[in-house]
């Protein structure tokens, strides 16, 4: 294109080079520890029921009152959201690199913080745990707008959408992570203390310390991979097009160009003035023009997260809710402490194996043929279908003959959601919006999502519960069940696909193309090409 920058163009025709798996393993490990950190809490609830909230002369192991559940597994998300909402619009003022290494240093922190969560009171260790994983999450709601703007802008335009998914997917291992170390963790604690199931003895099968340091292990080890690549977070360079269309300095960006890509890049100061001096290139998030421009294309990236994360959220969190029900984890009183957590964490290091990963990875080497539409839509379509699969003949899978097909269908729902929806959900919105609000934009995208996310982990929480009041969990009301949960979650799925009729196609498109900051052309023009709408 005539008004492209030069050094913007080698980074659209540049080959696959080192410093793009670089920019990946850099930026994934982020997201490693952001899915550790967030989904091992739904390991180690229960072990915090029994050991803060058994009563003496117990019946049953003790469990966290709904307040507190809602809390821990929370509060989190809560941070998460407005760290999204803050670091994004942080991206786009100070740069991306300033803010990334911030994020970082806040996620270690409070990683180990809240492994430490001090008092002896049940209170006093729950308010302490919340406090630091608020600020965990608002550390980890950083990482999301950063990771996928750095990336989308030193990507080439053939190959961006798998390497942006690629950043994405390690979120993948960062739950098979998760699993793997509780399992680790939990054996060497079993190998050295022979405790009895609770039915056997209650008092005994809760009265060992040591089992204190199980959880406060488990949460604590998040901070070891984002540690290890704080190094090579500030060694990278600004991303060339916020050096050249933000901050306007156009011999900066072509000199670090020049570095990252090893060859000779001329400074086009004249282009880079009248690229960003242009009228159409100068409009602000809350103006007419970014509404006409990239209105529709925002709501539509907002809407769908915000159903995906309902779903997937719901799914995740409560994974071993569904499990018990189901029968893959015997009842609270057959075990003991650490063996619940071994078996919670052995069922969802297998899901994680078995559906999860290999999702991510589908979509990474597809998302570059296929498009990003058609894999968002084909991901919520199947999703809608095996939901309902689960949800109208809910009786026939809680039989015990059936059960191995109740967790074959559930972990292809995860596997549509991860070769779907939940990696070009993260993908668009790092693409379609200008350089100067890609950051804000992509950051207003995710917390949407991550208001899902609440919904999902909050509202499930309560309408899961039995419809009988016998057999609710302790402390909570009566809910519309399992299968009644089950089929909402489908109905959002479809409501899903419908939201991405608004989400236009980015695929092979240069970032300035599709934001329009060349020569004026809008986002909206590439939905109708894109989507058939």
């Amino acid at each position: 294109m005539s008004g492209e920058l030069g050094v913007l163009n080698a980074l659209d025709v540049a080959k696959t080079q080192l410093y793009h798996f670089t920019t990946i393993v850099i930026a994934g490990m982020g997201f490693f520890t952001d899915a550790y950190d967030l989904f091992c809490i739904s390991l180690v609830t229960k072990l915090l029921g029994r050991i803060y909230y058994t009563e003496p002369n117990p019946t049953r192991p003790g469990t966290l009152p709904p307040s507190v559940q809602s809390a821990v597994t929370g509060v989190a998300l809560v941070g998460t959201l407005a760290g999204q909402l803050f670091f994004g619009w942080l991206g786009d003022k100070m740069g991306r690199k300033k803010v990334y290494g911030l994020t970082l240093i806040l996620m270690v922190v409070c990683s180990v913080a809240s492994g430490l969560s001090f008092g002896s009171s049940p209170k006093s260790v729950m308010a302490t745990l919340c406090f630091f994983r608020f600020w965990l999450g608002f550390g980890i709601g950083g990482d999301y707008p950063l990771s996928a703007t750095i990336m989308s802008e030193y990507a080439n335009k053939k190959t961006r959408g798998a390497f942006i998914a690629a950043v994405f997917a390690m979120q993948g291992f960062g739950i098979l992570g998760g699993g793997i170390v509780a399992l680790i963790v939990v054996s060497i604690f079993d190998h050295k203390y022979k405790v009895p199931t609770f039915e056997e003895n209650p008092a005994a099968s809760l009265l060992v310390p040591q089992f204190d340091y199980v959880w406060r292990l488990i949460l604590m080890f998040g901070a070891l991979p984002a540690a290890l690549t704080y190094y090579w977070r500030m060694k990278m360079p600004e991303t060339a097009r916020y050096t050249a269309l933000v901050a306007k300095n156009a011999k900066q960006a072509a000199a670090d160009m020049s570095k990252v890509l090893q060859v000779e890049l001329e400074v086009e100061e004249e282009k880079v003035q009248k690229m960003t001096s242009d009228k159409r290139n100068s409009y602000g998030l809350f103006s007419k023009q970014f509404a006409k421009r990239h209105g529709w294309a925002l709501f539509g990236t907002c809407s769908t997260w915000f159903l995906l994360d309902i779903a997937f959220y719901s799914q995740n969190l409560f994974q071993k809710d569904i499990f018990s029900a189901i029968g893959w984890i015997p009842p609270a009183k057959e075990m003991n402490a650490i063996h619940e957590v071994y078996k919670i964490a052995r069922a969802q290091t297998l899901i994680a194996l078995c559906s999860t990963v290999p999702g991510y990875w589908f979509t990474v080497a597809f998302i570059d043929h296929m498009g990003r539409f058609a894999i968002q839509m084909m991901g919520f379509f199947f999703m809608t279908v095996f939901m309902f699969a689960l949800a109208i003949p809910y009786d026939h899978w809680s039989k015990e003959e059936n059960r191995i097909g109740f967790v074959v269908m559930y972990s292809l729902t995860f596997f549509f959601a991860n070769f779907g929806p939940n990696a070009t959900t993260f993908v668009v919105p790092a693409e379609i919006f200008p350089a100067r609000l890609r950051s804000t934009c992509h950051g207003i995208s995710a917390a949407a999502g991550k208001a899902g996310a609440i919904v999902g982990a909050f509202g499930f929480l309560y309408a899961a519960q039995s419809k009988d009041p016998t057999k609710t969990d302790k402390g909570y009301p009566t809910g519309i069940g399992i299968k009644n949960s089950l089929i909402m979650l489908g109905v959002i799925n479809f409501v899903g696909m419908l939201c991405t009729l608004l989400v236009p196609e980015s695929k092979g498109k240069s970032l300035e193309e599709l934001s329009g900051e060349n020569e004026g052309e809008s986002v909206e023009d590439t939905r109708q090409e894109g989507s058939g709408v």
